[in-house]
């Protein structure tokens, strides 16, 4: 699985350890977009994180996305924002299972400020490691995608109504 990881100054240190967890212990690619050079003091904007990740998710250049901020929450609304990414927010084992396996979450967000290293790499654990359940749940995401597919044509002028 190639994973894709950014943070922004709040979860550049909890970016480092999962980096090293994921390619190290679980064996999968990751692709890290940055925060490369957050030093002490530097304060830089989620959002130039959250996009390249959740694109490298939605275009397949990535299978999964990861994204550290201080609460998680911002990396989780920059990027919902992208076409195709059902980001969810996780700080606890159920939380994480149930965004893969109820919601087939593609972006992962954390809170670097808010867990601890030991907690995170079980939350990935369990996050790479659950399948989607489908059945009922995919309903649920074709009527996201169906949504999505409908406001990029409004978008683009080819639609009348609203």
């Amino acid at each position: 699985m190639r994973v894709a990881i950014g943070a922004d100054h709040g979860g550049v240190e909890l970016k480092e350890v999962l980096k090293a967890f994921i390619a190290g212990e679980l064996g999968h690619a990751v692709d890290d977009v940055g925060c490369l050079s957050c030093g002490a003091g530097a304060s830089v904007d989620y959002p130039d994180f959250a996009f390249p990740v959740a694109d490298r998710v939605a275009r397949g250049v990535a299978d999964r996305g990861i994204l550290i901020c201080g609460t998680g929450i911002g990396m989780m609304i920059a990027a919902n924002k992208v076409p195709g990414i059902r980001a969810a927010l996780a700080h606890d084992l159920y939380s994480a299972r149930m965004s893969r396996a109820h919601n087939d979450a593609n972006v992962l967000t954390l809170g670097g400020r808010i867990i601890g290293p030991e907690l995170a790499r079980e939350i990935v654990r369990v996050w790479l490691a659950t399948p989607f359940e489908g059945g009922r749940h995919a309903r649920r995401l074709e009527k996201i995608a169906g949504r999505e597919a409908a406001l990029r044509v409004r978008r683009n002028g080819e639609g009348g109504g609203t």
